[in-house]
């Protein structure tokens, strides 16, 4: 792995000094728009499975489509970012989303589900590298704070998606669904204006002197250990996330016998917890070191996955929250912490590491979902329950703090 950077242009002076609040929140917003329209879909497999009568497998392989499109592409268009910054491609990928919002609601068969899934996976692809680029460039220096008040957006809008699925999609049918395309107007329009910030900064940069070239605070050995290791973590926290967000409704629904909507609510107070929780990780993180974030979101989970499995409804709402939030304060840290180990690859690092979480979330969907059809829907949380033991390797990571590069 490459653990120098080229030679970068000098960020402009007014970033050094503080956040760029308005554009930090925009590209919040943004991400919080982009996220509630992605969960729509497994938001709605219930009634999918019903209406298409799709077995397990079927609602995996779903999962596993859209974040395939999501992940694999993520990484590249990363790199390509890196070299060449393409402020305009937010709202393309935005387009994506569209499109495969409008198709899913109109689809009749599943193939044509299918292709609805791997369009908005798509948007999500072009979306998430250049987005993380603007919020770092947005950050003024404190970088996990910019990355938490960014993921927050996501996560939050992750967590309404259900609601409002269970509130609108439920009651009124799979057509409703196209309302939603206002939602993705909205925010193509929110990012045409970041992106006019993004072109004039980067405009700023290319006048100012070049800076030195910037190279990693650890060998190249170490820091392909390092990064091996955080995307282990990755594994463990989206694996496990996977059988929330996709199984968690059918679970209460096979377990405590509650109603669809009520299993969506309980959906919706996990995701709202993860919402929570990833507003926790970079801010402390930038205070006493991602390490230390990153051991106590991963590895302090562990208790409570295993419990989960043996709680009555009461008890496993209490779980379900207190794993979001713990476990949701894990991503901001481990991201800044990678830009740190590989400086000037913001973008790579973004989409790989994005990449990785959609793509072990949709492999852990169809995996789970094909464990479920074998077993029963409680056997994946008993499985699961595990995964956070993952955490343990967290010991390897280097125990210093790199720099945060402010470019």
């Amino acid at each position: 792995m490459d653990t120098k950077s080229p030679v970068l242009p000098a960020a402009p002076t007014r970033l050094a000094e503080g956040v760029a609040v308005p554009v930090l929140a925009a590209i919040s917003v943004s991400h919080l728009l982009n996220d509630l329209i992605q969960s729509l879909l497994p938001a709605i497999y219930p009634i999918l499975k019903e209406t298409f009568r799709l077995d397990f497998a079927q609602i995996g392989l779903l999962t596993l489509t859209f974040q395939l499109t999501a992940s694999l592409l993520q990484p590249l268009v990363g790199m390509a970012t890196d070299k060449r910054p393409q402020p305009f491609s937010l709202v393309v990928g935005m387009g994506f989303t569209l499109v495969g919002l409008l198709i899913l609601s109109r689809a009749g068969s599943f193939p044509v589900l299918l292709l609805a899934a791997a369009l908005i996976g798509m948007g999500s692809s072009v979306f998430h590298p250049e987005s993380s680029r603007v919020a770092r460039m947005a950050s003024g220096g404190r970088h996990g704070l910019a990355q938490s008040v960014f993921q927050v957006g996501g996560n939050a809008g992750t967590a309404i998606g259900p609601l409002l699925a269970a509130f609108i999609v439920v009651p009124m049918g799979q057509s409703s669904i196209a309302w939603f395309s206002a939602v993705a107007l909205l925010a193509m329009i929110i990012l045409f204006n970041v992106e006019r910030w993004y072109q004039a900064r980067l405009v700023d940069m290319r006048a100012k002197p070049r800076a030195v070239e910037v190279r990693s605070p650890h060998t190249r050995a170490r820091v392909a250990v390092s990064i091996t290791i955080l995307m282990l973590l990755v594994f463990s926290k989206n694996f496990y996330t996977a059988s929330i967000t996709s199984y968690f409704t059918f679970y209460l629904i096979s377990k405590f016998q509650v109603s669809v909507q009520d299993a969506q609510l309980h959906l919706f107070i996990f995701l709202g917890a993860i919402a929570a929780g990833t507003m926790l990780g970079g801010p402390i993180g930038d205070r006493i070191g991602r390490k230390y974030v990153i051991w106590i979101s991963i590895l302090g989970v562990l208790p409570f996955t295993l419990a989960l499995p043996y709680a009555n409804l009461f008890w496993t709402g209490i779980l379900s929250v207190l794993i979001g939030v713990i476990l949701a304060s894990a991503f901001s840290a481990i991201l800044v912490y990678a830009t740190e180990l590989v400086p000037g690859r913001v973008g790579m690092v973004a989409g790989l590491f994005f990449g990785l979480s959609f793509g072990m979330g949709g492999l852990g969907a169809a995996v789970l979902g094909q464990l479920a059809d074998w077993t029963s829907i409680e056997t994946v949380y008993y499985v699961c329950s595990f995964l956070p033991a993952i955490g343990l390797l967290t010991y390897f990571l280097p125990n210093e703090r790199p720099k945060a590069l402010t470019a």
